[in-house]
């Protein structure tokens, strides 16, 4: 398969889902907003990334929307209605993430397809989805941040 590289001119200012995996195993969708400061593992194939999408959005719908803000963040439910997480990015706050939406019955990673499993595996942060706040930087580290690090935030 082709690997085509999505660049972080192509992601700036404009709405990019990316997908990871923590420690468990627990799959989240990343909604950057805008951000360019995604993990490099996540740019490097468009179609995984695409593939990766599209097993989500195939999978049924298992419960109910869980996005404890309510309001905007209902529609942002969808993921996490088939069993991952969601995070959006705060705005104004490079690499930063608050949880919106949490799965009740979380599917992992060995659920997936074997090539979507390897691609995630490069995705692998050193966390555990359902920390209310995370920062995720370009390299891929990642780790959960306190209300106050996180900073204020729309709800």
């Amino acid at each position: 398969m082709l690997q085509v590289v999505i660049t972080r001119e192509e992601i700036r200012d404009v709405e990019f889902d990316w997908f990871a995996t923590d420690t468990r195993g627990h799959v989240a969708q990343f909604l950057a907003a805008g951000d360019d400061t995604v993990p490099h593992a996540a740019l490097q194939s468009e179609g995984l990334l695409e593939r990766t999408h599209v097993w989500i959005d195939l999978r049924p719908e298992t419960e109910d929307p869980n996005a404890p803000a309510g309001g905007f963040d209902e529609h942002l439910t969808p993921a996490q209605r088939r069993g991952a997480f969601v995070y959006d990015r705060i705005p104004g706050r490079a690499g930063v993430y608050r949880l919106v939406a949490a799965p009740r019955t979380p599917f992992t990673v060995s659920d997936m397809p074997p090539h979507l499993q390897a691609y995630l595996n490069t995705l692998r942060l050193n966390v555990s989805f359902g920390a209310p706040h995370l920062f995720i930087g370009p390299d891929g580290r990642a780790h959960e941040l306190t209300p106050d690090e996180a900073g204020p935030h729309p709800t």
